[in-house]
């Protein structure tokens, strides 16, 4: 047996124990007024069931602090009983005495405890042969209250562990639904930092990538270079489509979240082309993808390598740039490196409005994989690297 009785479980044995009580008590009356009608005694042992069946009743609240005096409280109650009624002892004794060892089941829920009960009531019934006169043949009724008590406990055993079996259940249902809000709130979290990525890669990155293109435009016209100029533009109209375009997609994915079917290595070479024609600076590529990658792996690398150029763009001042995108049978490296003027890389996260770095890192963690940052005057250099289980290969 386990230990642990708790105020459910003997709650709920208040029904059962009091049907058997009121059985008792009513073959008790009928015993005693047949053969020898007690009026005053019949009053008193009335009294006394219903002081019986209210400790029954409140017992949940009573073996809280003290069980032990609880049980022996109970007895004696049922030893009084008995010695009030003398032709309807036997029955009080083989009724009363078993419930009072079967409720211990639930109390103690601890078989040396039961034992002990069980001792105690056997002492009980002893004494009430020595003092009421009336009693006879001990070994007898001895026998039906051996088989009663074991009847009971048995019935006690099973019933209370149903109890305590739907007790559990309904505590594994309760921590359930607490841990399903959990998880609500943290998807609603989730979608929060989905949709602020999704507007910083979409909406930011354009539009920065159209401010440094009309910046470059109003520099050319500033020198008369009109055909540099209208170049310039009408790269940068194409760079407006593209930023509607992703805006829209991700509305589209934060409704559908549809899986993605495209070229990782045509994707990032596009990426590419596009801050070569936007910015003017050379980018050498070592792209080398062994085998298709997971939605989750393509939209996350495509953003990095996104985001990195946008960095470039914005902050190195370089001429030049680096890409490597490499997969080998167990993890992705993306490698991101320019000849810019560095920075302190103590300052990412300190600087407002400066959200690119957090981004990257934000989606470094959530593919599982490290972000390495170095920066100094030879430039900056960022590396990806992230494991490659058998989902992430489709």
């Amino acid at each position: 047996m386990e230990s642990g009785p708790s105020h459910e479980q003997l709650s709920v044995s208040r029904g059962p124990i009091l049907i058997w009580v009121s059985l008792v008590y009513i073959a008790v009356i009928i015993i005693q007024m047949t053969s020898a009608p007690l009026l005053g005694q019949s009053l008193l042992f009335t009294g006394l069931m219903c002081l019986h069946v209210g400790l029954y009743w409140f017992s949940s609240k009573l073996v809280a602090k003290m069980a032990w005096i609880y049980i022996v409280i109970q007895g004696l109650v049922i030893l009084v009983c008995a010695y009030v009624m003398p032709r309807g002892f036997e029955a009080v004794l083989i009724g009363l005495f078993p419930i009072l060892i079967g409720q211990s089941v639930g109390v103690y829920y601890n078989v040396l405890k039961v034992f002990f009960v069980c001792l105690f009531v056997y002492i009980l019934y002893y004494l009430s042969f020595v003092y009421i006169k009336e009693a006879n043949y001990p070994l007898f009724f001895l026998s039906f209250l051996i088989l009663n008590t074991i009847i009971t406990v048995a019935y006690a055993t099973l019933f209370f562990q149903q109890v305590h079996a739907r007790i559990r259940t309904q505590t594994f249902l309760r921590e359930l639904e607490h841990t399903h809000r959990k998880v609500e709130e943290l998807t609603l979290a989730n979608e929060r930092q989905r949709m602020a990525r999704d507007l910083h890669d979409t909406l930011a990155q354009g539009l920065a990538g159209l401010i440094m293109q009309l910046e470059a435009v109003d520099a050319h016209l500033s020198n008369n270079n009109i055909r540099r100029a209208q170049d310039i533009v009408t790269q940068s109209m194409a760079q407006a489509r593209r930023t509607l375009g992703d805006a829209r997609g991700a509305i589209d994915d934060l409704r559908s979240k549809p899986a993605a079917e495209t070229d990782f290595a045509e994707a990032v070479r596009e990426e590419i082309q596009r801050f070569t024609n936007a910015t003017g600076i050379h980018v050498t590529s070592d792209i080398r993808i062994q085998a298709p990658l997971s939605g989750l792996i393509m939209e996350h690398g495509l953003h990095l390598v996104s985001e990195g150029l946008t960095n470039i763009a914005r902050h190195a001042q370089a001429e030049r740039a680096w890409i490597e995108v490499i997969t080998s049978s167990d993890s992705l490296l993306i490698g991101i490196r320019d000849n810019g003027i560095g920075f302190n890389t103590h300052t990412i996260g300190k600087q407002p409005s400066h959200y690119g770095l957090l981004g990257m890192m934000e989606r470094t963690r959530l593919i599982g994989g490290t972000l390495d940052i170095s920066s100094g005057t030879e430039g900056t250099h960022i590396e990806v690297k992230a494991p490659l289980r058998k989902g992430d290969l489709s």
